[in-house]
Order: C-alpha cells, then structure tokens, then sequence
C-alpha cells in the first residue's frame, strides 16, 4: 500500500493504521473505521462507509459524501434512470461533507461528537447480544 498523509499527521488523531479492510484513525474519546479502497489516497476519499466506536462501548454508521461526490451520482443517474433520472440524491444514513479526505471527515466527526450531534446524524448499530 502506498504510504499516503492521514489525519494523525495532521495533529487531529492520536494515531491511524489499515487494519484490513478499514482505515482505522483513533482519536480523544472515539475512533472511526474507514471502509477505504486500498488503492484509494487517504485525503481524496469522496464517498465511504464509517463506523464510529465512542467510548461508551456504542457505534454509528453512516455513509459520507462530498458534495462533489453527490453532483457526480446524480449526473451519472441522468443516464441511468436511477433516482428519477438523478433528479434526486438519497441515502438513509448519508453524511454530506464540503472536502474530500479522511482528515476533513474526521474533523467534521469530531465535531459531531463534540456537539452531541452524532446522534442525529449516524445510524446506531445495534450492541451484539
């Protein structure tokens, strides 16, 4: 794998790895695992599946876009005939960000988890019984 800038080098996670299949970035109270394509560059990440794990024990789920990501799918659709011909854009547990990369999402998670909006955003995977 090539060795790509992360968060962690951007001072916004204490640490960050592949531990296969994700890209895991631990950060203060929670940690985020990536479901990156390992060909992928780490900070041009436009559209990945997240699993947040806070420190409470509970995870979240949620897709994340760019808002580029978002105008490609639905022009791409035009063509296809998918969501009415990409007139519009929907995904149950969808996250749309400004920029690319896996260090903006974690700022922008981070913040969620700061704000106590996390909740509201992802999706509660449910504890294993």
């Amino acid at each position: 794998m090539p060795q790509q800038a992360g968060p962690a080098s951007e001072g916004r996670a204490s640490d960050a790895d592949w531990e296969a299949p994700y890209y895991r970035v631990r950060a203060a109270g929670f940690q985020v695992l990536f479901l990156v394509e390992p060909d992928e560059a780490i900070e041009e990440v436009c559209n990945v599946d997240a699993e947040v794990h806070l420190a409470d024990g509970s995870r979240w789920s949620s897709t994340i876009f760019t808002l580029a990501e978002v105008d490609r799918l639905m022009r791409s659709w035009e063509a296809s005939g998918e969501a009415v011909s990409g007139q519009c854009f929907f995904c149950a547990d969808g996250l749309i960000v400004r920029n690319p990369g896996i260090g903006s999402m974690m700022r922008v998670i981070a913040g969620l988890v700061a704000s106590g909006e996390l909740d509201g955003v992802f999706r509660r995977i449910a504890d294993p019984e």
